[in-house]
């Protein structure tokens, strides 16, 4: 694919911030669109300040905002959406709003600009509970109760991916789908799974004084996910959306499967703490296992590469500093 402008709609985000990086590292030029309600501009200061991308204030659900956004590009990557698991049952109607007005509005103006390819961030959560583990990318998806909104972030992407494929596909767009599987890392966000748990641990061993502690956790801890380190991530999700095929959907993450149980003592070693496992009841909707086949991403050259254990370190010190300096501020 040749180097022309292409547009991230929330590239200050967590995973969008990666990858811009990833494709200016593959010689693109890059437009970014972000209202940094989740994310952050700070992620791209540098980028900003070095004039090697153009970094543009904006919502998805403002079609004018969108539509002028675009003009000029090549390809739209549209990450932009309300994540965070505690978001899905707080406000469920600003998720599903920014999950339908924002994918039509890109969908529009690219349509309308003649933008070449469209690459969607979907997500691993249209699955709910698959039936098979590891999981395709031919596994149904599905929303077993829609008036619990934890289903709303699932279930706007599930209308985001039939928009893409049935409306930006069938319209003349060159589409693709990724869908990541628990991208981490350092500077992710407070409102996910290592996150809460750095600062769980934190509190409980009193700022890391105390090295042997017990830990309470949602569920008894043989819950189990697969987590791909972000540098990992923003990789896979280039290669996906450069490499991919039209119409294709694509998993993206690793397929090392690691019950929570596992995460929490990984994450506890990094810090030299000691933790026994407290078990507590698992959310309603939450699911048990989910671990993706990679194979099909696997073939356009993709492997992750940042083992779980560096990954986790990383992260778990960037996360313990922060919270060991909010505790020190607070006194």
């Amino acid at each position: 694919m040749s180097a022309g402008l292409h547009l991230v709609t929330g590239g200050s985000g967590f995973i969008g911030a990666a990858l811009v990086r990833e494709l200016l590292g593959r010689g693109h030029a890059v437009r970014v669109l972000d209202d940094h309600s989740r994310g952050r501009p700070a992620r791209l200061a540098d980028l900003v300040d070095a004039g090697r991308i153009e970094l543009v204030q904006g919502d998805v659900r403002d079609a004018a905002a969108v539509d002028t956004a675009t003009r000029g590009c090549e390809v739209v990557w549209h990450l932009a959406y309300i994540n965070g698991t505690r978001f899905f049952y707080e406000k469920p109607d600003a998720v599903l709003e920014v999950g339908i007005k924002g994918t039509m509005n890109t969908l529009d103006a690219a349509l309308a600009h003649g933008v070449r390819r469209y690459v969607l961030a979907s997500t691993s959560e249209t699955y709910n509970t698959p039936t098979h583990v590891p999981t395709t990318e031919a596994e149904r998806l599905m929303i077993p109760d829609v008036r619990n909104p934890r289903f709303s972030y699932g279930g706007g992407k599930i209308a985001a991916e039939l928009m893409t494929l049935h409306i930006g596909g069938r319209r003349g767009l060159s589409t693709v789908i990724f869908r990541p599987h628990n991208i981490y890392g350092p500077d992710m966000g407070f409102e996910h799974v290592i996150p809460e748990i750095v600062e769980r641990i934190v509190a409980v061993s009193e700022g890391l004084t105390r090295k042997h502690i017990r830990l309470p956790i949602q569920g008894d801890g043989t819950e189990t996910r697969a987590f791909c380190y972000i540098d990992d991530g923003a990789r896979g999700a280039a290669i996906a959306g450069l490499s991919g095929g039209d119409g294709e959907i694509y998993h993206l993450g690793t397929n090392r499967e690691t019950s929570i149980g596992d995460l929490v003592r990984g994450l506890g070693r990094a810090l030299g703490v000691e933790i026994e496992l407290e078990p507590g009841p698992l959310q309603v909707g939450g699911t048990h296992r989910r671990c993706p086949d990679i194979t099909k991403l696997s073939g356009l050259g993709y492997h992750p590469e940042v083992p779980l254990e560096e990954g986790l370190a990383r992260s778990a010190r960037w996360y313990a500093e922060h919270f060991l300096a909010k505790r020190a501020a607070h006194g």
